[in-house]
Parts: C-alpha cells; sequence; structure tokens
C-alpha cells in the first residue's frame, strides 16, 4: 500500500473509498481496486464501496468485473441509482442487451423526476434497441436539466441511433455550447467523467452515419419517396389536366362570344399543349415511368385533352372542348389512385 494511505489505527472503509476515487480519477485503475478491496475488508457490505469498484472497472473495460461489483452494490443498497446504472453499463458491454434495458426501466420507475436517472436510462436502452422509451427519456431528462449538457449528449446519442439526425445535431451542439469540453471527453480518464467518455464514444460511432461538428460529416438519408414513379408522374398529369381544363374552357368562352378565331386559338393553344405535355412525359426515367396502370391511364386520360381541343379546331363542333373537360377529369380522379 503506498506511503500516505490511510493508517491502520485512522483507516475507514470511506477512507479508503476516497482514496480510490482520487486514484482512479488519474487512471490508475489497479492501484483505486486494491484501495477498495481495503474498503471491503473493513466493511464487507460498504455499499459505495462496491459501487465505486464498479466504475473503476468499467472505466478499466472490465465489464464482468463492473457486473459482479455492480450487482454487490445493489444488493447491499437495494434501489441505489449509481450502482443500477453501473450494473446497466456492465450488462450493456457484455451485450447482454435484455437484461440492461430490464434494468434501465427499472431506473426510470425509481427516477421519474431525475435527469440523471433518465439519462442514464436513456443511454441504455438506445444500445438495447428500445427507441420510443429511449427517445422520452432522453426528452424527460432534457427538459429536467435543460442546463445539464451531459442531458443534451445523451439525446444526440439516442436521436442518432434511431436516424434523426437533424435532431442529433441541434442536441450536440447544445451541449457543446454548455460544455465545449465535451467535444474531447472521449479521451477523459476517471470515474468521475465516465459517463461524459462512455457517451463520447458511443456518438462518435453514431457519427459515422450523421451530420455533427467537429465529428465527421454525416451523409443523410436519400429522400426514397421523392424518386418513386407514381411521385414523379403526378406533376405531369396535373400539367395535362390544367392545361386541357383551361384551353378547353378559354376556347368556349371565345366561341359564345362569337369569335371567329376561337378555332385558330384551339388549333395553337391545343398544339402546344400535347407538344409541352410530350415533352413532361419524355423526361420520366425508365422503368415503369408511369408508376404502374393508374399513372398510366391517367397520364393517357390528360393527353387526350390537348387531342381533342385540336379536333374542335378541325371541326367547330363544342362536343371535342366538353370531351377535353371529361378526360381532365378523369385524369385528375385517376391521380387520387395512385399510391
Amino acid at each position: 500500500m503506498p506511503s500516505d494511505a490511510p493508517s491502520d489505527r485512522d483507516a475507514t472503509p470511506d477512507s479508503y473509498v476516497q482514496r480510490a476515487a482520487l486514484l482512479a480519477d488519474l487512471g490508475r485503475y489497479d492501484e483505486a481496486a486494491g484501495e477498495l478491496a481495503e474498503a471491503l475488508a473493513l466493511d464487507p457490505h460498504h455499499s459505495a464501496a462496491f459501487a465505486t469498484l464498479a466504475s473503476v472497472h468499467l472505466a478499466a473495460e472490465h465489464p464482468a468485473e463492473a457486473l459482479l461489483a455492480a450487482e454487490a452494490a445493489v444488493a447491499a443498497a437495494p434501489g441505489d441509482l449509481p450502482a443500477l446504472v453501473s450494473r446497466a453499463m456492465a450488462l450493456t458491454d457484455l451485450r447482454r442487451f435484455a437484461e440492461a434495458a430490464a434494468v434501465a426501466e427499472e431506473i426510470l420507475r425509481l427516477g421519474p423526476a431525475d435527469p440523471y436517472a433518465q439519462r442514464s436510462a436513456a443511454a441504455v436502452l438506445a444500445d438495447s434497441r428500445n427507441g420510443q422509451t429511449a427517445i422520452d427519456a432522453a426528452w424527460r431528462a432534457a427538459q429536467l436539466a435543460p442546463r445539464d449538457p451531459l442531458t443534451h449528449l445523451v439525446l444526440a446519442l439516442v436521436a442518432g441511433r434511431l436516424g434523426r439526425f437533424e435532431l442529433a445535431e441541434r442536441a450536440y451542439h447544445e451541449a457543446l455550447q454548455l460544455d465545449p469540453t465535451l467535444s474531447g471527453a472521449a479521451d477523459e480518464p476517471g470515474i468521475v467523467r465516465l459517463d461524459r467518455r462512455r457517451y463520447a464514444r458511443a456518438l462518435e460511432r453514431v457519427s459515422e452515419a450523421a451530420v455533427f461538428q467537429p465529428m465527421p460529416t454525416f451523409q443523410p438519408a436519400p429522400e426514397p419517396a421523392a424518386k418513386r414513379p407514381v411521385e414523379r408522374v403526378r406533376p405531369v398529369v396535373l400539367f395535362g389536366a390544367t392545361q386541357s381544363l383551361v384551353t378547353a374552357i378559354l376556347v368556349a368562352f371565345v366561341a359564345a362570344a362569337g369569335g371567329a378565331s376561337s378555332r385558330l386559338l384551339a388549333g395553337v393553344l391545343g398544339g402546344v399543349g400535347l407538344l409541352a405535355l410530350g415533352v413532361l412525359i419524355g423526361r420520366l426515367p425508365r422503368p415503369d415511368r408511369f408508376g404502374g396502370r393508374p399513372g398510366r391511364l391517367a397520364t393517357l386520360a390528360v393527353a387526350a385533352g390537348p387531342c381533342l381541343v385540336m379536333l374542335y379546331a378541325l371541326v367547330g363542333t363544342p362536343w371535342p372542348l366538353v370531351l377535353a373537360i371529361v378526360s381532365a377529369v378523369t385524369g385528375l380522379t385517376l391521380l387520387t389512385r395512385l399510391g
């Protein structure tokens, strides 16, 4: 034992625990574990010694030993939140996710208004892929302690795991505004900063798929709906239907006013509409450019409109204009069936 350790006369479990915490924060985990062994030799049921030992083993990346110490701490002090958090972390590191999630649920029940409990459980549940409960707990922690940077760091972590990268980026930058030193937390030693280090390292792993600064640039997920054929054909159908309706009604008004130029107007506008519609259809990428049978029928219906308007230019009777309006309405009706 180092020379500045407590003397046999003055030694108490608490004094060994305090010294162990100091050693652990210097990264001297083996020596810290030795001090805690001395504390437990004096009091085999000292819950704080077991809880500190669990944190030391977690910091040293010995999850099996951390789990044993955490379970002993919980046995000595049932309901102790730090001990339960250490137990959940150890189970997570051992990839026993279902058991870790169960402990996290217990933590949430014990600390509904405790931001430490909420953020700790959220981080564990994020690792356990329990998405909705994790994000709810992370939000709750941030609401309970809006000035605590770790609550925002956990919110960023949980949101990133769920693919909600915009929220994750905002939460991460909020955490950095509250504590700029978090950018280097992944390399911090000790047990006092254990939570900071774990969250920062987990967030670095998530950063491979999101957009945080100064972390690596993330690539946002593509928007699949914008590339679906049924979505691409909608503007074509809307244009064709609108053009046919407007042209047919305009020509009908000119004809009703006795304008001799209505047939010429119909020929020009019908030809322009048919040409524009053909250009739009030609730009639709293959394959299945119309997005299935409803899209194909809707496109054919609105394409008939300019043809019917041009037919009026040839025959001069009003029925082609009526049919052009019907074709436009039919196209719009079919449009509502596009998935």
